[in-house]
């Protein structure tokens, strides 16, 4: 068997990685996206299902009002003393000198929960992850953040003893345990105790194609830690041409017959065909996604990623691994027939609940009540999946009644507050009822059809919507009875969506590009809308 990276598409950054018995598990990533953390499954390391999403209540994740890219940042999942347990970083603030967020500890004995009720560890840093030292104690491990402006930012990795017992840090015995290399930016640490030394993996230079991860080693917990001689274990920052691009941040596993695999972030970027193939590097519109290394070990005992430090995109699998593929969890065209979202559908900052919409109050529909702007950091009536594949159609129908331009409904494509379009049911003074197009590129708002938006004939109850996502670009459609449809002669160039054009003048540019359904009514009337189907296929 082979695995075949990227092994999870689409957004789903810093991975960490956990086998109970013969289960692998993986926690992503989820940012400002309600429900919080990802978690997949996989019985071969090559076949990977999403199963739960851990933080799914306010009392372990509220998020009202986060920064774009605030949330939840690089999950950390173990298991020990029968039991899951799950480190998570809330970020409130992602720009300027200060990074606010608080780490909180959760623990289930089944990973689809319960989850109790969590516990604040700290705020010194994020990137926690929880080593369980095989003398029974347990310790988080950090990056430490330096908000002072003569000091570098990333002042390494601390290491702080945490108190089962007392549900808390003891902060007496924090120690800085490694500054990492002069690339810098060091972050993402993961502690393992193996032949004899305990072995520090870590992440630098910043999650962009500088990107690497490094390994330290030593004979005492509390350090020193000596760096791995010679370059570094991950990256493709040298390989401008490598399919993976980015390689970094990432997890150990040991597979039940004693080999290594190691899971890391990872870019997949494309070019214009106006742009040259190495700068820029490229627009990753489907975010940082998860692939799978293979690992081996020198004589020194120093770990090394089989067929290069590069990253592969097909890596073989485990020789105990027996195949266990899944079929897909979600359907191509979604009917709403269910009582509760798919899934793969996620919201922002905030859970589907009445105040959003509902499945039941028209049977067959998602209904969704008008709330504010897809610019509100507080409440959107937003519900949508992610890109996870380069071309795609995605397409759904909404019954609208609009009665002010401050009512909206429609199909999106979002990246964040500054970042998205729209394809949308309106009004307008002339025609009343209306299609229109809008964008929103880094602030600056667009309408493309202005005076000549489409009149939504008075007969006509569903006004359907297609995008079709081609890679570099992605156009529109509409619909008056699903059959016939009309292309909107607009085409949005994708780069807008991606993690690398919001770089360009945005610090939290740690997503990826969503499709889905809005209903927006800045006006306050709460006007609902309803969705009849949402479907994606990819080509």
């Amino acid at each position: 068997m082979i695995i075949k990276n990227p092994v999870l598409k689409g957004f789903n950054a810093d991975p960490s990685i956990v086998r109970v018995d013969d289960t692998y598990y993986i926690a992503n990533s989820t940012f400002e996206w309600f429900p919080g953390v990802q978690i997949h499954e996989s019985k071969d390391l090559v076949n990977w299902q999403l199963i739960t999403h851990p933080l799914s209540t306010t009392t372990l994740l509220d998020m009202k009002g986060n920064k774009d890219s605030g949330g939840i940042w690089a999950p950390d999942l173990s298991y020990a003393d029968g039991k899951f347990w799950l480190v998570y970083t809330d970020v409130k603030i992602t720009e300027g000198p200060f990074k606010d967020g608080t780490n909180y500890l959760t623990t289930a004995e089944n990973i689809y929960g319960p989850w109790s009720d969590p516990i604040k560890l700290n705020g010194v840093g994020f990137d926690a992850s929880l080593f369980h030292d095989d003398d029974g104690k347990k310790y988080l491990v950090q990056m430490e953040w330096d908000h002072r402006e003569y000091r570098h930012a990333f002042n390494g990795i601390k290491l702080t003893e945490y108190s089962v017992e007392q549900q808390k840090l003891l902060p007496k015995t924090a120690k800085i345990i490694y500054k990492g290399t002069d690339v810098k930016l060091v972050e993402g640490p993961h502690i393992y105790k193996m032949f004899g030394y305990y072995y520090l993996f870590a992440a630098e230079g910043g999650t962009v194609y500088t990107h690497q991860e490094v390994v330290a080693r030593s004979k005492e917990l509390y350090g020193m830690y000596e760096t791995q001689p010679g370059e570094a274990f991950l990256t493709a920052y040298d390989s401008p041409k490598n399919y993976l691009q980015k390689c970094g941040h990432g997890a150990l596993v040991e597979t039940p017959s004693g080999e290594w695999y190691f899971a890391h972030l990872t870019g997949r970027p494309w070019h214009h065909a106006t742009e040259s193939a190495t700068e820029p590097r490229g627009w990753c519109t489907l975010g940082r996604e998860t692939a799978i290394q293979k690992v081996g070990w020198d004589e020194e005992k120093w770990p090394m990623i089989v067929g290069g430090k590069q990253g592969a995109k097909e890596v073989e699998a485990p020789k105990d691994a027996i195949e266990m593929p899944f079929e897909l969890n979600y359907l191509e065209k979604d009917n709403f027939d269910e009582k509760e979202l798919n899934i793969h559908f996620n919201t922002l900052r905030v859970p589907f609940n009445d105040y959003l919409g509902s499945l039941t109050a028209n049977p067959g529909h998602l209904r969704l009540i008008g709330r504010g702007s897809l610019t509100n950091e507080h409440e959107q009536a937003l519900v949508a999946r992610r890109w996870q594949a380069f071309e795609f159609d995605a397409e759904t129908a909404v019954s609208y009644q609009p009665e002010n331009h401050q009512q909206m409904a429609g199909l999106v494509n979002y990246y964040n507050t500054q970042h998205w379009s729209m394809i949308q049911v309106t009004w307008n003074e002339i025609n009343g009822r209306v299609i229109e197009v809008t964008q929103n590129d880094r602030g600056n708002f667009t309408s493309f059809l202005k005076e000549e938006a489409i009149k939504v004939p008075e007969n006509v109850e569903y006004v359907y919507f297609k995008v079709k996502v081609r890679t570099d670009h992605y156009t529109y459609a509409y619909s008056f009875d699903g059959i016939e449809w009309m292309d909107i002669p607009v085409e949005l160039d994708a780069k807008i969506l991606s993690d690398d054009y919001v770089n360009q003048t945005y610090g939290g540019f740690f997503t990826g590009a969503f499709v889905g359904m809005a209903n927006i009514d800045y006006s306050g009337y709460e006007l609902e809308a309803d969705f009849d189907y949402f479907s994606y296929k990819e080509k």
